[in-house]
């Protein structure tokens, strides 16, 4: 078992990427899959994944 601090930097990095897929997902749906409506739910989506994400970094205190 790994110490405290690098089981959060892999949580961190964890949540980081799946906030980043979201985000590459959201903008997919925008341009090729022509629904405003489907793309605007998945940034929602992802925006409240990256909000998830920075919280946890600042409440450990991880610079970005």
């Amino acid at each position: 078992m790994g110490s405290l601090m690098l089981r959060d930097k892999d949580v961190a990095r964890k949540k980081g990427l799946w906030a980043l897929g979201a985000w590459a997902g959201s903008g997919l749906l925008f341009t090729l899959g022509g629904s405003f409506f489907l793309g605007a739910a998945a940034a929602g989506g992802a925006s409240y994944l990256t909000y998830k994400w920075f919280v946890f970094r600042a409440k450990r205190g991880m610079r970005f």
